[in-house]
């Protein structure tokens, strides 16, 4: 794809959230006459008022918010008329500039369905252990064209979407992992073929590592797939013994044969479990999936020449964000935890793997985004004691349950008063937890769904049912 000259080129920016404020902002200081478009804002253009006069016909190029779709109005009619569409990531590679070592800083690039948010702060927290000078940035939050344009950062540890992938053409990450892929994003994409497609693009020009899933064969695929640089190598990740070419666990200790010299013959030590407690559920235990975003975060930083000993040290600092399966208080010997970031199913079904069987009052529901649950209650409906739904979508895991776990109870929370969901919620799981044995039940919130239908954020979401836990608790 040809590379327009910014200084003087005519810009649109469709989406002026913070990832297109930020790229206004970059696009303006490279010269760039910049045309902001927002449905959502009243000063500037809207979409109809765009595509209603000539600005389209003298554009140069279009930098979309990852909120639009690719058949939004405005990206297909950009495509018809052969402007080329990136999205801030693309446009952040493309102006990057150089660290004090003289090249631009590195890219570590992770995306999956799940796990993102977790891996990249900890691959953030391992890279300050080496002394790097670095930031977690893209989805996670900074937006990638102002780190890309920060010349004090040594290397980046960068979260990418699909929907961020999707207009990304020319990014070169030094090494790239996609952790799972599962249905998500359907409403967007159209295919779940077309949404793999989207992540798999985070491979393309690998340098040094693809880090992929040993358990996810379509994170295999897509690096066997991917055009690389030559001399970069498929690194698996695992929670089992790792054999040859990947990074895993033996017994308690997370070791690499990715990496090390002597890989063929011995492992290297990387870490344990114990340097992982801040992670642990209720019951002491850290969840296999978080133990694999460890190794996927200890693999990305060995490919930028971290040493092992940095890996243990950036685990053992790591502090995990919150609504991460995050216990809120406990009432009645009812324990309460939060995990409202499970915004699918997929995530949905690790969230309640942590829980012994038939302890766990499940409380569901949201904006299902075109996903079906079927797969999601027959593979944990022996987790389950009850269930409360709630959101807009209820139907499809309400049908889910009545044909995988048909004797489980299930109530549902009307969305009339958004205001008083989660206290509904709480009081309906409390009565469902009910009769059982001190210490045997825990009520998750693990939504499986996005929250946009009642809530502001997934982190509102998980805020309002901490407070209903805690007044709950008032109660007595």
């Amino acid at each position: 794809m040809a590379v327009p000259d910014l200084e003087g080129a005519r810009v649109v920016v469709a989406g002026m959230g913070v990832s297109g404020r930020a790229a206004a902002e970059v696009l303006a200081s490279r010269g760039a006459r910049v045309v902001p478009v927002d449905d959502a804002a009243g000063d500037v253009l809207s979409t109809d008022e765009l595509l209603g006069g000539d600005v389209l016909d003298r554009t140069d190029l279009v930098v979309a918010s990852p909120g639009l779709a690719p058949h939004h109005p405005l990206l297909r009619a950009a495509t018809e008329r052969s402007v080329p569409v990136w999205s801030e990531v693309e446009l952040a590679w493309q102006v990057r500039v150089a660290t004090t070592g003289g090249e631009p800083a590195p890219w570590l690039a992770v995306t999956g369905t799940n796990g993102k948010t977790t891996t990249v702060g900890m691959l953030e927290s391992i890279l300050r252990a080496a002394g790097r000078a670095t930031a977690a940035v893209g989805n996670v939050g900074t937006p990638v064209v102002l780190a890309a344009t920060d010349p004090t950062l040594d290397v980046l540890a960068v979260e990418l979407s699909s929907f961020q992938l999707h207009h990304t053409y020319a990014m070169s990450a030094q090494a790239a992992a996609v952790l799972n892929v599962a249905a998500d994003h359907l409403d967007w994409h159209g295919t779940l073929d077309a949404y793999a497609a989207a992540k798999g693009r985070i491979y393309e020009r690998a340098q040094v590592a693809c880090v992929y899933n040993a358990a996810d064969p379509v994170t295999e695929h897509l690096v066997r797939e991917a055009d690389v640089v030559d001399g970069c190598v498929a690194v698996g990740f695992t929670t089992g013994t790792p054999g040859v070419g990947q990074v895993g666990l033996v017994e308690d200790v997370l070791v690499d044969r990715g990496f090390a010299r002597l890989r063929h013959t011995h492992a290297a030590e990387l870490g344990t479990l114990a340097d992982l407690h801040r992670l642990a559920g209720p019951d002491g235990a850290v969840p296999p999936h978080v133990v694999a975003d460890a190794l996927a975060a200890g693999a990305l930083a060995l490919a930028h020449g971290v040493e092992p000993q940095a890996v243990r040290d950036g685990l053992r600092a790591y502090a995990p964000g919150a609504h991460r399966i995050a216990p809120v208080g406990v009432v009645d010997g009812v324990a309460y935890v939060d995990d409202s970031k499970a915004t699918n199913a997929h995530a949905a079904a690790a969230s309640l793997a942590s829980f012994a069987p038939g302890s766990v009052v499940w409380v569901a529901g949201g904006l299902a985004k075109g996903a079906t649950f079927d797969e999601l209650v027959a593979g944990r409906r022996d987790r389950l004691r009850g269930v409360v739904l709630i959101g807009a979508d209820r139907e499809p895991l309400r049908d889910a349950l009545a044909r995988h776990a048909p004797d489980v109870p299930v109530v549902e929370v009307e969305p009339g008063d958004t205001g008083a969901v989660m206290t509904l919620a709480v009081h309906e799981a409390r009565r469902l937890a009910s009769g059982a044995p001190a210490d045997a039940v825990t009520v998750l919130l693990a939504p499986a769904c996005a929250s946009m239908d009642q809530f502001a954020s997934y982190a509102e979401r998980g805020d309002r049912f901490a407070e209903a836990v805690r007044a709950l608790r008032e109660e007595g």
